[in-house]
């Protein structure tokens, strides 16, 4: 590695790449580490990026995963395009000093409910993260949506066998981990000491990689934000909704050419109408996740994890206090809020669930007795999408490794007004540290901004001190039955035991799932 250059040159395996130094951090932006997934690729489990010559430049940006634009998800400079797996490298900056001993690494896996999203969004800006904690940040991109998750290989006729890879998504993870295990000591970072984490559909993909052998030794830690863990599904599912896609994609009976030859406009079209029907259709379920495919993942994550059978490396997990008022706010079809969609969900789950003892749905709403009755749908659907699968592999897991539950209830004077609270998502601008990321955000136009700054401290000391092999603070025990403590994160962290009891109670020590 070059230093004290504003222009630093890195020697990867494929090649040498140039990156931007500032004086405060190192970055390299764009760097491929998987060939283009278009054309006999798309569909297929990615290909390791081939070897160049010369010095490829890294200063841009890579391509995002084609999506439909969010403006609640601003994307930042990048260009959408199929050709979208590339990854980032942070690092502090290389101009002062030497670079010393290997850094721990920390990888993030963006969230977006599986359909959006990207490394490039300014909030993930890692410049204050590995300035703080003074570590080598990795940020990626994968496929997204249909592109990324649709299982096709038992709905197309007239192909060869193996004509699709199940989890195109998850194999772009994994193919992103096995480039940072091979190449991230050239930025000064240590392979033996890899921290993933992410949020919501990240974290889920982290859940993933917990319970999928194919991810042994590629990480040594993990940290799990608002994970819809319970939202995976077996083969049927997975077939039904890639009938719809294709019903939706006018190619019912296409052959895997007729696929692989479609517009990107089409493929995002036909996604969209599976995206907005199957949970109105089926409240509680999304129709695209990580699949239980007998392969990458052969059981649900949520039932392996929660048996304390999964990658036994110490875990951070937990959620936001008041999750799902942002789908409220957002009208969003993800989660059900009502009680006609509640009794749905309940209703599918006893159903689905034949050899576990389901609560009714009276018995939950025992739980959420003396709550305003408008609070008590939002109140059960974080609690099942969020908080229960964090409370369930924290019982599991804390078994096999050390593990610290948490919840994120800090909020905003105005975000506290409006109802709002520690929404899903929330907890990202004080992971990072970007409290200005989204433009126009209203949320400190009460003020707020300097308490908020001391949880942003507080949360990436705690965040990156994990990754750096301490327990995240001497003030957060690990989590233990029948104590079950749990830091509870606001203007002043708390731990509290056996925070859940009343959910405990109502939903049951059993994870529950869809199949």
């Amino acid at each position: 590695m070059s230093s004290g250059s504003e222009h630093p040159v890195v020697e990867t395996r494929s090649g040498a790449v140039r990156g931007t130094d500032d004086g405060r951090t190192a970055v390299w932006r764009g760097l491929r580490y998987a060939e283009p997934p278009v054309g006999p690729l798309r569909w297929r489990a990615p290909v390791p990026a081939a070897p160049w010559s010369g010095v490829a430049d890294a200063t841009a940006f890579g391509g995002t995963a084609p999506q439909i634009p969010n403006p609640a998800v601003p994307q930042g400079p990048a260009r959408q395009d199929e050709d979208c797996l590339f990854l980032n490298v942070w690092r502090p900056s290389l101009r002062e000093a030497l670079p010393g001993a290997p850094r721990p690494v920390m990888v993030w896996i963006h969230g977006g409910a599986y359909t959006l999203g990207s490394a490039s969004q300014p909030i993930y800006d890692g410049s204050r993260l590995v300035e703080v904690g003074d570590v080598v940040l990795v940020t990626l991109n994968y496929r997204l949506g249909a592109l990324g998750f649709l299982d096709l290989s038992n709905v197309v006729s007239g192909g060869r066998s193996g004509e699709f890879d199940t989890n195109p998504a998850l194999r772009d993870v994994l193919l992103a981990l096995a480039w940072v295990r091979d190449n991230i000591a050239a930025f000064g970072g240590d392979p033996d000491r890899v921290t993933v984490f992410g949020q919501s559909a990240g974290g889920g993909i982290i859940a993933a990689l917990l319970a999928s052998p194919a991810a042994a030794g590629l990480f040594h830690r993990a940290i799990v934000q608002s994970a819809p863990a319970t939202s995976m599904y077996g083969p049927e599912r997975a077939t039904a909704v890639a009938r719809r896609f294709l019903e939706a994609a006018d190619a019912t009976g296409a052959t895997p050419d007729d696929l692989r030859a479609l517009p990107v406009d089409t493929v995002l079209r036909a996604a969209a109408s599976a995206y907005t029907d199957v949970p109105r259709e089926h409240p509680g379920t999304l129709a695209f996740a990580p699949s239980v495919d007998g392969d990458l993942l052969p059981e649900a994550p949520i039932a392996v994890l929660s048996a304390g059978r999964g990658h036994p490396v110490p875990l951070v997990i937990g959620s936001n206090r008041d999750e799902a008022t942002l789908f409220r706010v957002m009208r969003s079809s993800l989660l059900p809020l009502t009680r006609r969609g509640l009794d749905a969900m309940f209703a599918r789950m006893l159903e689905e669930n034949p050899g576990v003892e389901a609560p009714k749905c009276d018995q939950v709403l025992a739980a959420y007795a003396g709550l305003p009755r408008r609070a008590v749908g939002v109140g059960m659907a974080t609690d099942i999408a969020f908080r229960m699968p964090a409370v369930w592999i924290a019982e599991g897991h804390s078994a096999v490794a050390p593990t610290h539950l948490y919840r994120f209830d800090h909020a905003t004077p105005l975000l506290r007004l409006a109802g709002v609270g520690a929404a899903h998502a929330s907890d990202l601008y004080y992971v990072w540290g970007n409290l200005e990321a989204t433009p126009r955000d209203p949320s400190f136009r009460l003020g707020g901004k300097a308490e908020a700054r001391r949880v942003t401290r507080r949360v990436q000391e705690r965040w990156t001190a994990f990754a750096h092999g301490r327990p995240p603070g001497t003030d957060w025990p690990a989590y233990r039955v029948p104590e079950r403590e749990t830091l509870v994160i606001g203007s002043e962290d708390r731990v509290v035991r056996d925070l859940d009891a009343a959910r405990l109670a109502g939903w049951g020590a059993t994870a529950l799932t869809f199949r």
